[in-house]
C-alpha cells in the first residue's frame, strides 16, 4: 500500500474577462478495494458552485457554475489516497478463459455490451491484421496475448506529448508509430476488441518515484494527467495495462474515471462566452507525490 497525493491545477487565462460556462471535472477516484480516498480539495477562482454526480458509467464528476465573468479561470484539485495493488502480477483468470481465444459468457457479452465493438474505422484491415500478428496460431496464453501487445506498444512506437484536444484514430497511431498516453491506450483498446476482448478507457494520475528523489528511470506521462485501459477477463475482472509504460496493473496507476471512448473522459471541460479572440492559453500541472505532503504550484 502507498499513500500518495496528487495535486492537478488547471488555469484558463483571456485577455479580458469573459462569463464562464458550465464546467465538467472528472477528477475525484471512486472509493474501491485497491484505491482509498482519505482527504479531497476542489478550489475553484473565481469562486463557484459545485455540485455531484454519477454518471452512466459511474464516474464522479463534478459540475460547476461561475456567476462572475474573470480574465482566469483556475481550478485546482488535491487528492491524498491510499492505493492498494498486487504484489505479484497473477491473475485467477477464470480456467475457461486461460488459453485463447475463448467465449465470454452470455451475461459477460450482455453486459460488456459496445465495449466489445470497434469505434473507429478500419478500411484496409490495418489494425486487424496488426493485432492478428500475436496470435500465430490457435491455443494461446491468454495472459501471455495481452501483455505481448502491451509491451509490443511501449516497445515499438514513440512517446511524444501533444497537447491539442482529441486521441488519433488507432490507424494513424500505426502508421505513424507515435503518439501520447491517451493514443496508445485506444490503440490498445481498439487491437483487444479486434481478438474480442471487452476492454475500457482510463483516466488518471500516474506516480512517479522520480519526483521523490528515486534514482529509478523515470516512466512516461507523469507530470499530467495520464490514459491507459482497462481488459476484462473472467475471473479477474478489469486488469489494467498502460502501454505507453508496458505497466500491468502497476500500483502507481491512479484511477479516476472509465469510459466507452476517450471523448467521454476529458478531466476539465467547459466554455465561456467572450470574443473568439479572448483565449490566450491554458496551463496544466499534475503533481503525485508519496505521503501526504501537498507540494507546491509553479503554475
Amino acid at each position: 500500500m502507498k499513500i500518495l497525493t496528487v495535486q492537478h491545477a488547471t488555469i484558463y487565462r483571456y485577455r479580458a474577462p469573459v462569463q464562464f460556462g458550465e464546467h465538467l471535472l472528472r477528477i475525484r477516484p471512486r472509493d474501491s478495494h485497491d484505491l482509498r480516498l482519505l482527504r479531497s480539495a476542489l478550489t475553484l477562482s473565481p469562486p463557484g458552485s459545485v455540485r455531484w454526480l454519477h454518471d452512466v458509467f459511474g464516474n464522479s464528476v463534478a459540475i460547476a457554475d461561475f456567476p462572475e465573468p474573470a480574465p482566469e479561470l483556475k481550478i485546482v484539485s488535491t487528492l491524498t489516497i491510499e492505493r492498494y495493488a498486487l504484489e505479484r502480477t497473477l491473475f485467477p483468470i477464470a480456467a475457461e478463459a486461460a488459453t485463447y481465444p475463448f467465449v465470454y459468457s452470455p451475461n459477460d457479452r450482455t453486459d460488456l455490451g459496445r465495449l466489445l465493438e470497434l469505434h473507429y474505422p478500419d478500411p484496409k484491415g490495418d489494425l486487424a491484421a496488426w493485432a492478428q500478428q500475436f496470435v500465430p496460431e490457435k491455443g494461446v496464453d491468454t495472459i501471455a496475448l495481452l501483455a505481448d501487445i502491451n509491451a509490443a506498444i511501449k516497445r515499438d512506437f514513440s512517446y511524444a506529448e501533444r497537447h491539442m484536444e482529441g486521441t488519433q484514430a488507432p490507424v494513424e497511431t500505426l502508421e505513424l508509430r507515435s503518439g501520447s498516453c491517451r493514443d496508445f491506450a485506444l490503440l490498445l483498446i481498439e487491437a483487444v476488441r479486434v481478438l474480442g476482448f471487452g476492454a475500457r478507457f482510463v483516466t488518471g494520475y500516474l506516480y512517479d518515484p522520480k519526483f521523490d528523489g528515486s534514482e529509478d528511470e523515470s516512466i512516461q506521462g507523469a507530470g499530467a494527467t495520464h490514459a491507459w485501459a482497462e481488459i476484462y477477463l473472467p475471473g479477474a475482472g478489469w486488469v489494467e495495462y498502460d502501454p505507453t509504460n508496458g505497466i500491468v496493473a502497476g500500483e502507481n496507476l491512479i484511477r479516476v474515471a472509465v469510459t466507452r471512448d476517450p471523448s467521454q473522459a476529458i478531466p476539465v471541460e467547459g466554455s465561456f462566452i467572450g470574443d473568439s479572440d479572448s483565449f490566450i492559453g491554458m496551463d496544466v500541472e499534475v503533481t503525485v507525490t508519496s505521503g501526504s505532503r501537498v507540494p507546491a504550484l509553479s503554475v
